[in-house]
């Protein structure tokens, strides 16, 4: 089922962030409209970092114009650069930001080989068939994306071990969150290869924070370039060359073990969680989903990305535990 574009756009947090103007690489080089590939002078690895996947979250977007403009090249294997919702992103508009996340429905649920193989048509599934064949020959990904709250920036990395050590070799950001998506659809981070254990492709999703906030920008290209050195795309050297890439701090890992789905048309949160907070005990009202109550399944969970779009088969929360 399509999830309606939202009515209404309540504008908490100011645009601190100017779009950048991407028409320079519409016509790409790959046969997909904004996705260039360089190849470096030896073998190695494909490397993608996407943006856009929502319209509205600017600041990969500003980092992949940066490095375009940069005039980088890999080291060795092949790197693509993508962005993928433009039409979404085309619309945005700085008075009413959120409403240029998607145009039909969110293409962060549609990474289904049965829904791109299917007869839904969206211009959503249209873009993703476009992207899939170019997907399918991607080792390593990173997908960048930011958050509705101005929350700490989070890696999520999949339930795999392979995500988690990819995640681990990136460095950044501190939090890393293992987790298996949404039930509303899968995210282009857990597409066929990626989720196979028997395979070697990983992926990754970065949050870098609140949407519009100027310091997302900065979390981005940290990860970006970080993420090119992790995959061997590019040499060390090039972490010193870029500003605002140092190291925060020693990881630490976060374990989904409940993701909350809304059930009903009226969930409602009993506070005004923005994400991260720590409730110490287990069987704390949350909220409730209908009629039916939702507690802290246990001691010290972990609140990760509490939703303010709260619809029927969307994510609200989810409930983690940490690892480490």
């Amino acid at each position: 089922m399509i999830s309606p574009q939202p009515l209404s756009d309540l504008r908490p947090y100011p645009v601190e962030i100017t779009p950048p103007d991407i028409s320079a690489y519409r016509t790409g080089n790959t046969g997909v409209d904004y996705f260039i590939s360089f190849s470096g002078p030896v073998t190695g690895p494909h490397a993608m970092v996407t943006a856009l996947m929502h319209g509205n979250e600017l600041c990969g977007a500003v980092v992949l114009d940066e490095l375009l403009r940069s005039g980088f090249r890999p080291a060795r294997g092949r790197l693509s650069i993508g962005f993928c919702n433009v039409d979404a992103f085309l619309s945005f508009d700085v008075e009413r930001p959120t409403l240029s996340r998607f145009l039909d429905e969110d293409m962060n649920r549609l990474w289904e080989t049965e829904i791109l193989a299917g007869g839904r048509n969206t211009r959503e599934v249209q873009r993703c068939r476009k992207i899939q064949p170019l997907l399918d020959n991607v080792d390593m990904l990173l997908d960048i994306h930011s958050m509705q709250h101005p929350t700490a920036p989070l890696m999520l990395a999949g339930p795999l071990s392979k995500g988690r050590s990819l995640a681990e070799s990136v460095g950044v950001p501190d939090t890393i969150v293992v987790d298996r998506g949404h039930a509303a659809g899968r995210r282009m981070r857990d597409y066929a290869h990626f989720s196979d254990p028997k395979q070697k492709a990983a992926a990754l999703l970065v949050e870098c924070g609140q949407h519009w906030a100027s310091s997302t920008v900065d979390i981005a290209r940290s990860t970006t370039i970080r993420f090119l050195v992790a995959t061997g795309v590019a040499d060390p050297e090039l972490i010193d060359a870029w500003p605002g890439n140092d190291n925060t701090g020693a990881q630490h890992v976060i374990e989904v073990t409940h993701p909350i789905t809304v059930e009903t048309n009226s969930f409602k949160f009993v506070e005004s969680y923005v994400g991260m907070e720590v409730i110490p005990k287990a069987g704390t009202l949350l909220g409730t989903d209908g009629d039916k109550p939702i507690h802290t399944p246990h001691d010290n969970c972990v609140l990760i990305m509490p939703s303010r779009r709260l619809r029927k088969g969307q994510t609200a929360v989810r409930l983690g535990r940490f690892l480490d």
